[in-house]
């Protein structure tokens, strides 16, 4: 076992650290004994041959260019850097070549080249590097006429004669790379029943209204919440916009005099109480209270209704962790992210399908089952006790950098894994088996469902990959690699290796094929770092050029998200550098939030199981809502502190918001029957003080939100509509009694707002399960 390791000693003038030398260990302390010094010193020595055994792997990885997860850990910006060194050093190979082919063609037709002629008696060479191109080039160094093909990807010969050199690559001017081309956003939300939208309701009829008044004008419509209730609660704001459209078109018509027409053509409309019309042009809408009063009698009947919407067939791809590696930290947002996705569709009704695309397949198996035989010779026969998974997967890859023999044994069990022997997938099974449990832990802590469909699934699908494209002429054979170069990208995918291997983009357009046609998928959406979307859009890309998918009819994403920082804005880590083990997180969480409970005293007002139940809400509901309400694509700092903090937009204010509300019905004394009776008399919920009114209004929003949802899948806007929800209730609560209680004695429940308690409440425990944040009746 490794000497245990004692803390850093401040370092003296003369450390060399600053240059990435270690400084020498300290001298001992006074009054140790020997013993203990001879430990320390033992400690020193192991945790320096452990940082230079790290240092040498580092070194190697970086001076063989390859993007191990260490170095990537210890370089996170490294991976954009190759990434850009790729493209460039790919570009530069091109060109390479094509002066190479134009240079063999200039001698064969007895032209001597630049570089043989020797410098030209003209302008200096300075001069002549400022010189514009010649040959009609445009400015983006690409020659007029340039055409894609839609079949094989390659640029077809322009009429102004392209060139390509001898492997039939073109010829192009250095540029900087350029992302392909994302596909255009069109709308696959249709609509059937609002529901209690009011935002939905009045875009409907203010669009009609808009092109019935004005047919010939394109212009978006722009709705929005008035920012002061004396403009009444909403306004449209499109007749700025068609009155410049008119303009433009030679017609003068002043934006008042275009909202006048809009407001003519006006459905009939339930919901709109007035409209006025200011001479700037805006048109302020005010709501009809008699219509909201209505819609929160239906959810005081029939429950929270969502809108309604055509149903889809919804992928989501996430969490999507390596087997053999706990899960840790970075899937922590992948993991949340995808599963409140899917929550979201299932909720509005839509088909979906929650895939799982673990790492289980690839090279390092090969290190890992060789170790395993080592290891546990007798595993054919006894399921192999590895437990700590993520020791048992150091252990191999440390063998594996160094240790060439048992580096050439990996290889080779690889090999008879891709063969599939019983014995090496009896092994492999072992291994994903273990790698299972631990995963399992996590995402049942975090109540998440997933299908495992790993990289094995679509092994045997990559073959036809290979051969469709090939018998369809979309692969470039270069430097015995098969590359397919999707319209618009500057990067090719690597379909098949030189030495004939599959890579992550086979299996990436392997899934992506089997999605769209054998899952028979409307809508793919794949939650994974932002870092990802160049490899996305260039995949998503090569679905196009092939036809697979019209993005017209189906919709097909990458939804990016940003990392979890430390609150020393860096890289999340533990004190020791180390990623933070997801179950490790978790548990925290779980300690920190029983202590706040305690601290509270609601260990002495709940029972145990109470207490339980509440303490994992907030824990995890905490952990969920701390991503979930900032905006995904941004980076975010993970704090406890935060997490659990009661006040403020955090999961702990909400829950007990929620709590609080249900306390106020449980004590109230009147019974679930007698609200449903009430409800049942009263078709319209009667809301006669203005903060009523105010609260009735902000219910009726959720809707609107999820509509907002199901299209920019931007979380955070849920976030923030119940952070307004629960204050709004607070501004009620304060001014409006609910229970009333007489000098007397005679205790009065106003049914109206306990009734509208009721629906706030409802309304909050949908949106937070939506979330995937389990509400508790009792904090």
């Amino acid at each position: 076992m490794a000497p245990p390791t004692k803390p850093n000693k401040t370092p003296k003038k003369d450390d060399k650290k600053a240059n990435g030398v270690a400084a020498a260990p300290s001298a001992a302390p006074t009054g140790i004994s020997r013993e203990q010094e001879l430990q320390n010193l033992e400690a020193d020595k192991f945790n320096a041959e452990q940082d230079l055994a790290r240092l040498t792997r580092l070194l190697a990885a970086m001076e063989k260019g390859e993007m191990t997860e260490e170095l990537l850990e210890a370089c996170p910006n490294l991976q954009e850097v190759h990434q850009k060194n790729a493209k460039l050093k790919y570009r530069k190979a091109i060109l390479e070549r094509s002066v190479a082919a134009q240079e063999a063609e200039n001698a064969k037709n007895g032209i001597k080249s630049a570089a043989a002629a020797g410098p030209s008696k003209g302008a200096p060479e300075a001069k002549k590097a400022k010189e514009a191109p010649k040959g009609g080039e445009q400015k983006g160094g690409e020659k007029k006429g340039d055409k894609k093909d839609n079949k094989g990807g390659e640029k077809k010969e322009s009429k102004g004669g392209d060139k390509k050199d001898a492997k039939g690559v073109d010829k192009k001017e250095n540029k900087t790379p350029s992302a392909p081309p994302r596909a255009k956003k069109h709308n696959y939300v249709v609509v059937k029943d609002f529901a209690g939208s009011i935002m939905g309701r009045l875009a409907d009829v203010f669009k009609k209204a808009i092109k019935e008044a004005f047919p010939s004008i394109s212009v978006p419509l722009v709705l929005t919440e008035a920012s002061n209730a004396k403009f009444g609660d909403y306004q449209c704001n499109s007749a700025m916009g068609i009155s410049a459209a008119l303009k433009a078109q030679g017609t003068a018509k002043r934006p008042a005099e275009v909202a006048a027409e809009i407001v003519a053509k006006l459905p009939a409309c339930p919901l709109i109480s007035k409209t006025e019309i200011p001479p700037a042009g805006f048109i302020n809408v005010y709501l009809n209270e008699e219509f909201i009063a209505k819609q929160c009698g239906e959810i005081s009947r029939h429950g929270v209704k969502l809108p309604t919407i055509e149903s889809r067939r919804v992928i989501v791809d996430f969490s999507s962790p390596n087997i053999a590696k706990e899960m840790h930290v970075g899937h922590l947002r992948s993991t949340i992210i995808g599963d409140a996705i899917s929550r979201l569709f299932e909720a509005v009704g839509f088909d979906v399908l929650r895939l799982n695309h673990i790492g289980d397949w690839g090279t390092q198996f090969g290190m890992l089952i060789a170790h395993l035989f080592d290891r546990f010779p007798n595993f054919q026969k006894e399921t192999p006790a590895i437990g700590d998974l993520q020791s048992f997967y150091k252990e191999s890859k440390k063998r594996f950098d160094e240790d060439a023999d048992f580096k050439k044994r990996a290889y080779e069990c690889v090999v008879k894994l891709q063969n599939f022997e019983p014995e090496f997938i009896k092994a492999w099974t072992d291994i994903c088996n273990v790698s299972r449990t631990s995963n399992n832990e996590v995402y049942d802590k975090l109540d998440i469902v997933l299908n495992e469909r790993g990289e094995s699934y679509y092994q045997t699908r990559m073959g036809a990959i290979v051969e469709e494209l090939t018998t369809r002429s979309f692969l470039r054979e270069e430097e015995g690699r098969h590359l397919m170069f999707p319209t618009g990208c500057d990067i090719p995918l690597t379909v098949v290796k030189s030495d004939g291997g599959f890579t992550y983009d086979t299996s990436d357009l392997a899934a992506l094929k089997n999605r769209l046609f054998e899952e028979n998928a409307d809508w793919l959406i794949y939650v994974v770092d932002a870092g990802q979307s160049l490899h996305f859009d260039t995949i998503f890309a090569a679905g196009r050029d092939l036809g697979w998918y019209d993005e017209t009819q189906k919709r097909v994403e990458h939804v990016g998200f940003g990392l979890v920082l430390g609150e020393d804005k860096k890289k999340f880590k533990t004190r020791s550098g180390e990623t933070v083990r997801l179950k490790d997180l978790l548990d925290e969480g779980v300690r920190r939030s029983e202590e706040k409970l305690k601290e509270k005293n609601r260990d002495k007002e709940m029972t145990p199981e109470e207490l339980v139940a509440a303490r994992d809400a907030v824990a995890y509901g905490g952990i969920k809502y701390a991503d979930l309400s900032h905006t995904r694509t941004q980076d975010y700092i993970f704090s406890y502190d935060r997490m659990l903090d009661d006040k403020g937009n955090t999961a702990v204010y909400l829950l007990y918001a929620y709590a609080r509300i249900r306390s106020i019905v449980r004590q109230s004394g009147v019974s679930e029957s007698d609200m449903t009776a009430f409800a049942t008399n009263n078709e319209h919920l009667p809301l006669s003080h203005p903060k009523e009114l105010k609260l009735a209004k902000q219910v009726l929003k959720f809707s609107d939100v999820i509509l907002q949802l199901v299209d920019t899948l931007m979380l955070h806007t849920l976030c923030d509509y119940l952070y307004t929800l629960s204050s709004t209730f607070t501004e009620f609560y304060s001014e409006c009694y609910v229970v009333e209680k007489s000098k007397e004695g005679t205790t009065t429940v106003n049914m109206n707002r306990l009734v509208l308690c009721d629906v706030t409440a409802n309304t909050m425990e949908k949106a937070l399960r939506v979330l995937g944040i389990r509400p508790v009746p009792k904090m």
